[in-house]
C-alpha cells in the first residue's frame, strides 16, 4: 500500500514537473516572439529582400497578394493597423505603389521606420524619356511668391514656389504647421510649383520642397507665415478697406483654375482641387459660393470632345469621384428653388498623372537590387543595434546569389547578334538597360492603357524586320494582345517575370527571386542569340 501511494507522489511530482517545463517552454516562446521585429512590406520583391536580410530575427507580411495589382492597390484599414504596430515599413518607390503617400497621412506611428528601398537607386537612365538635360541640375533658394500681407477665413491663399537656375524639374511637395513648435504635415495631392489652400481661422505656415528625378530633396523654401486677420475689432469699416493685396488669390488666372463667373453675375470658387491624381485617386472637391443655391447638379465628362454626363446622386456643394486614367472634367451648377440656374463652376479639369514615363521596375536590375538590399540592412540595424551581425552576414549572402545571378545574365548574352525582344508590356527596360539588349513594348509603361491597332501594325512590321521569334507576355496577365501578334506574324509566345507577385508555380516548389530571373535569362534566350 505504502508503494503504491509513493508511486503516485512520484508519477504527480513528473507531471508537475513537465507540466512546469511545457509552460516555461511557452512563455519562452512567446517572449521570443514578442521580441521579433515586425516588418511590413508593400508587395513580393521587398517582402522577399527584407526576408532574406532580417532571416529569423523578424516577423515580415506583405500586404499585396496575389492577383492585386501593386500600382493601385487600396490599403484596408487592417493594413492602416497593422503598419500603426509595425517597427519597419519597406516599399520600393513613390513611382511604383502611388498609394503609399496617402497611407503615410493616415498611419499613427511616430516610431515607425519607412524604407523606399529604390531611393537613391539611379533611375533616370531607365526612363522612357531621355533625361540627360536634368544631370548636374542644380537648384537654387526656394521662394514662395504671391503670398498676401494677411487673408480672412475662407479666402484661399494662391502660393507659387519659384527656385533659381531650375528649368526641368517640378516635382514639388508642399507642407504646413500651426507653427514652429509642430511638426510639417504633407498637403495631400499637391505636387506642382502652385498650391491653392483654403484658410481657416488660425494663422499658419508653408514650406516647399523641390525633389529631384530619384525622389530626392533638392532644396526647400524658408517657411512662410499666412496671417488670418478678420478685422474683428475694426468693425465694417475697416472691412470695406482691405487692400488689394491682401486679395491677390482672386486673380483671373486663379479665378480660371477655380471657375467662372456667370452671366448672374455671382462667383464660385472651387476648393480642394490637386496639382495632378494618379489613377484611382479619390477626387474630392467643393464648390464655394455666396449665391443662395437650393441644389448642386454635376457632371462629368472624359474631354470636350463628349457629352456630360449627370451624376444624379450627388446633389450638394461636394463632389466626390475617383480620377480615371487619361483625366476628367468636371462641371458644377448651383440651382435655385425652381431648378433655375444661379452659379456655375465652368470646366474644372482632373489632371491624372501615372508618371508613365518613369519605369519603377529597378528590382529586376540584380545589380540596383543590391543596393536595395542594403538599404533595408541599414534600416534593420537602425532599429535592431543587436541583430546587425545577423543582418550584415544575411545581406552579405543574397549579394553574393545577386551578383552570380548578374554573372549568368551576362555570360548568357555575351556575344548574342540579336539582341532584341518584343513584349506585351514595356516593364524589363532595367535588364534590357544593364545587358545591352533592346526592348521593344507593344504597350506602355500602364497596364490599363490598350495599344492602338496602328501600334500593334507596327510591332507586326518590327517583328519581321528583326526576326523575332517571340513575343513575351507578363506572368499572370491577359496574354491576348502577345497572342494577337503571334499568330499574325508566326511567332510564338513566351513568358517574363516582371516579379510584382510571385507565380503559384514557383511557390509551389518553394522557389523565390532568384530562380524566378533564371527562369527569365532562359526565356530571353529564345530570342536574344
Amino acid at each position: 500500500m505504502k508503494y503504491k501511494w509513493l508511486r503516485s507522489a512520484m508519477l504527480t511530482l513528473v507531471a508537475g514537473t513537465a507540466l512546469t517545463a511545457c509552460s516555461t517552454g511557452e512563455t519562452e516562446k512567446n517572449s521570443a516572439e514578442e521580441d521579433k521585429v515586425s516588418i511590413v512590406t508593400s508587395f513580393y520583391p521587398m517582402y522577399e529582400f527584407a526576408s532574406q536580410v532580417a532571416g529569423d530575427r523578424a516577423d515580415i507580411t506583405m500586404m499585396v497578394g496575389g492577383g492585386d495589382d501593386p500600382h493601385h492597390y487600396e490599403p484596408s484599414a487592417k493594413d492602416v493597423a497593422t503598419v500603426n504596430e509595425a517597427d519597419l515599413f519597406v516599399y520600393s518607390s513613390p513611382e511604383m505603389e502611388f498609394w503609399t503617400e496617402s497611407l503615410f497621412e493616415t498611419v499613427e506611428n511616430d516610431d515607425l521606420k519607412i524604407v523606399s528601398a529604390a531611393e537613391g537607386v539611379d533611375q533616370s537612365a531607365h526612363s522612357e524619356e531621355d533625361h540627360d538635360h536634368t544631370e548636374g541640375e542644380s537648384a537654387g533658394e526656394v521662394k514662395i511668391a504671391s503670398a498676401a500681407e494677411h487673408y480672412h477665413s475662407g479666402d484661399m491663399a494662391e502660393l507659387t514656389a519659384k527656385v533659381e537656375g531650375n528649368t526641368t524639374l517640378d516635382h514639388w511637395h508642399w507642407y504646413t504647421r500651426s507653427d514652429e513648435s509642430a511638426d510639417w504635415e504633407a498637403v495631400p495631392n499637391e505636387f506642382g510649383s502652385e498650391l491653392s489652400y483654403l484658410v481657416l481661422d488660425e494663422n499658419f505656415e508653408v514650406k516647399a520642397e523641390l525633389y529631384g528625378e530619384d525622389h530626392e530633396v533638392l532644396t526647400e523654401s524658408e517657411p512662410v507665415t499666412i496671417t488670418v486677420d478678420n478685422h474683428e475689432d475694426e468693425g465694417e469699416e475697416a472691412h470695406d478697406h482691405e487692400s488689394e493685396e491682401a486679395h491677390d488669390h482672386e486673380s483671373e488666372e486663379a479665378h480660371d483654375q477655380e471657375g467662372e463667373a456667370t452671366e448672374t453675375g455671382e462667383d464660385v470658387v472651387v476648393a480642394g482641387l490637386a496639382g495632378h491624381y494618379h489613377t484611382g485617386d479619390a477626387v474630392t472637391i467643393m464648390a464655394e459660393t455666396e449665391a443662395e443655391v437650393s441644389e448642386w447638379q454635376w457632371s462629368t465628362r472624359k474631354s470636350d470632345e463628349t457629352e456630360w454626363s449627370v451624376i444624379s446622386d450627388q446633389t450638394t456643394e461636394q463632389f466626390t469621384g475617383e480620377a480615371v486614367s487619361g483625366g476628367l472634367e468636371i462641371q458644377g451648377v448651383g440651382l435655385d428653388a425652381e431648378g433655375n440656374e444661379v452659379v456655375n463652376t465652368g470646366t474644372i479639369e482632373i489632371i491624372v498623372d501615372d508618371h508613365e514615363n518613369e519605369d519603377p521596375h529597378s528590382w529586376l536590375d540584380p545589380v540596383l537590387v543590391q543596393e536595395q538590399v542594403d538599404a533595408i540592412r541599414d534600416a534593420l540595424i537602425e532599429i535592431d543595434p543587436e541583430g546587425e551581425e545577423v543582418y550584415t552576414a544575411n545581406a552579405a549572402d543574397f549579394n553574393e546569389r545577386l551578383q552570380g545571378l548578374d554573372q549568368e545574365f551576362q555570360e548568357a548574352f555575351e556575344g548574342a547578334e540579336n539582341r532584341v525582344f518584343v513584349v506585351q508590356h514595356q516593364a524589363f527596360g532595367y535588364i534590357a538597360e544593364r545587358y545591352d539588349l533592346e526592348q521593344i513594348a507593344v504597350g506602355g509603361l500602364s497596364t490599363e492603357v490598350e495599344p492602338s491597332p496602328s501600334r500593334i501594325a507596327e510591332i507586326g512590321t518590327l517583328v519581321e524586320e528583326y526576326e523575332v521569334p517571340v513575343i513575351y507576355y507578363q506572368q499572370g496577365s491577359d496574354s491576348s494582345i502577345a497572342q494577337t501578334i503571334a499568330s499574325e506574324t508566326g511567332t510564338e509566345t513566351a513568358v517574363l517575370h516582371d516579379l510584382e507577385s510571385l507565380s503559384e508555380e514557383l511557390q509551389s516548389e518553394n522557389l523565390g527571386y532568384i530562380e524566378a530571373m533564371e527562369q527569365n535569362i532562359e526565356a530571353l534566350k529564345l530570342s536574344i542569340k
